[in-house]
């Protein structure tokens, strides 16, 4: 892991402001969704893209029914 030197307050919401120069070098924007993972005593946020539900692919993923299918999958299922 990288230190950047930036330390910020979590509010009494918990909230916690991400620098804007941190931001755009993640390419996170505004509406954007970050996951939240644990490591040990680290908390890791990782900008969120979603994932097909079969094969984990992030790559030309559909929205279907609320579930996310990738083009190699859906072209499986249409073989069934």
């Amino acid at each position: 892991m990288k230190a950047t030197g930036i330390v910020r307050p979590v509010d009494s919401l918990g909230r916690v402001v991400i620098p804007v120069e941190l931001r755009r070098n993640l390419g996170i924007n505004t509406s954007d969704s970050l996951e939240i993972f644990v490591d040990e005593d680290k908390i890791v946020l990782k900008k969120y893209e979603p994932a097909c539900i079969f094969c984990g692919e992030a790559d030309h993923v559909h929205l279907i029914h609320g579930k996310y299918v990738c083009d190699n999958c859906l072209k499986e299922l249409k073989n069934l």
